[in-house]
């Protein structure tokens, strides 16, 4: 086992690069407020702001949904939702008693007039009950096919203003939750639907995972400490590896996972915005567009390929039976709502080159599937072997490359491989690791992605959103690879067994590069 040197942590106090800002007040609806969504994110998130203080003493949210149900009754979800999510609203009174008071609901269908009417005056009455509120903040934590017609009537009923600048006062934000069309083609059209009712600085595209504590660490561990930016390219990286792995397997969205795949529901979006963050330029400031635009960049350089070379670059799985932690568990063409001969890909490897005077040549190599040994999602820099090795290396034995992996989940943290002289007469190397944890670190847990982004939101600060150009960027990039493999359809699926690491033909695509992948967790 590899040895583990632990980071010490700093005596001094933080470096405040973006402090920590309390919101103005304001009222956010919530467009499917009994879905799942809401109840095992969004209220966790608001009632965890709430705990840390960050709400201001005038808010309101609004809960919209078809079931009808009475404020009381809402409420009474809400804090049984809490408390399935791990939250507690009675051992923490004080947040609850902030909260509760300021749920109300609303009964109505999306595609009823009357139910914008009655946002629209129930806004009116909050905005009167409380002088201070500054905006409002719609969320649509709704299937995605009612995203045009929602954001075009919360528009055309006057729900929704259009801002000319985003300093403007009152404020109004849409928050639009992945997946962002499904193609270009509906891509594009959405943006349509969107630029029409508001301006780019009022629509929020939210990622969940550019919200992560790690993910938002890349930017610093790059920016601010000189030891790494310049090492940060093709003379000194060999490859880059960037895995979600989850155990579980499509659980109850069957019908959703036929139609979007593992490319669409987690390479368009999660992946490929873990990668622009690795790979873009310095931005000239830690704002918003200064961000998006070298994002965008790096989209725009990554090589696109004819069909005839996508064997290369890109391969694909679907799991069998198998087992979990020693469980026996189904394959993915007997889960529930699912087609006994699909062809649905569970599992994707993919091989990406950057054509920039940064990147050129080096491949950054991306995975993603369900039902792998553990879950598990890190982004891990592999540098090239010194080029010239003075000591003597045993017959059978070599030497490690070094590594910097930046954990995402499941316990967010920092860890570097070098080579050490192991203790004793002779030059014998081994590699250790120095690894920070952030819980260990810092003596606390980290906030859920979920928590970052709303206050972001509220605050109107866009940073970690993505902008128009961005999602049909991502969507240019993987829209090829979809198309040709809804048209050559697989033979050999499922063709790897839940537990395992995943096909083999992943372990070739990247062996073809002298690489291996990293253990899964």
């Amino acid at each position: 086992m590899t040895p583990e040197l632990v980071a010490p942590v700093h005596t001094g106090g933080p470096t405040v690069i973006r402090e920590a800002r309390v919101p103005k007040p304001c009222v956010i609806v919530i467009f499917g407020a009994g879905g799942d969504l809401t109840h095992r994110k969004l209220m966790p998130a608001f009632f965890h702001l709430g705990i840390d203080g960050t709400w201001p003493d005038d808010f309101a949210i609004i809960g919209v949904d078809r079931v009808a149900k009475d404020d009381a009754t809402f409420r009474q979800e809400i804090h049984a939702a809490l408390t399935e999510a791990g939250q507690d609203p009675d051992g923490q009174s004080e947040a609850w008693q902030l909260l509760e008071p300021r749920l109300s609901y609303l009964q109505g269908n999306l595609d009823d007039p009357a139910t914008y009417q009655a946002v629209q005056q129930r806004l009116v009455e909050l905005d009167s009950a409380h002088p201070g509120v500054e905006g409002h903040l719609f969320y649509l934590a709704i299937p995605p096919s009612l995203y045009a017609e929602t954001i075009e009537r919360l528009s055309s009923s006057g729900v929704l203003p259009r801002t000319v600048e985003p300093s403007q006062r009152p404020w109004a934000r849409v928050i639009i939750e992945k997946p962002f069309g499904r193609d270009l083609e509906s891509a594009k059209a959405l943006n349509g639907v969107a630029r029409k009712a508001m301006a780019e600085h009022q629509i929020y595209r939210i990622d969940h995972y550019l919200g992560k504590e790690t993910v938002q660490n890349l930017l610093v561990l790059r920016f601010a400490n000189s030891i790494f930016e310049p090492v940060w390219n093709r003379h000194h990286i060999d490859h880059v590896q960037i895995t979600t792995a989850e155990e579980v397997g499509v659980e109850h969205r069957g019908p959703y996972y036929e139609e979007a795949g593992v490319v669409r529901d987690m390479f368009q979006n999660h992946l490929l915005q873990v990668l622009t963050l690795m790979a873009m330029e310095p931005p000239t400031t830690f704002r918003a567009d200064a961000v998006r635009d070298e994002k965008v960049k790096v989209l725009h350089a990554i090589r696109s390929h004819t069909p005839a070379e996508m064997h290369e670059f890109a391969v694909r799985g679907q799991y069998g039976p198998g087992s979990i932690n020693g469980k026996p568990v189904i394959g993915y063409r007997e889960e529930e709502r699912v087609a006994p001969d699909s062809v649905t890909p569970t599992y994707a490897a993919m091989r990406f080159l950057i054509d920039n005077w940064r990147w050129k040549g080096v491949p950054f190599f991306l995975r993603s599937g369900k039902r792998l040994p553990a879950r598990t999602t890190e982004i891990a820099i592999q540098f090239k072997q010194p080029p010239h090795l003075m000591f003597a290396v045993p017959e059978g034995e070599h030497i490690d490359a070094n590594v910097l992996v930046l954990r995402v989940q499941p316990s967010e943290g920092v860890a570097l491989r070098f080579d050490v002289k192991v203790p004793g007469l002779g030059v014998r190397m081994a590699p250790v690791n120095m690894d920070f944890d952030y819980a260990d670190g810092f003596g606390t847990t980290t906030h859920e992605a979920y928590e970052t982004l709303l206050l972001d939101c509220i605050l109107g600060d866009a940073t970690l959103f993505i902008r128009s150009d961005e999602a049909e960027a991502a969507w240019e990039i993987v829209d090829p690879l979809i198309a040709h493999w809804e048209e050559k359809k697989p033979l050999h699926f499922p063709n790897y067994a839940a537990g395992s690491a995943g096909p083999a033909v992943a372990d070739e695509l990247i062996a073809r590069a002298g690489a291996v992948w990293r253990k899964i967790g």
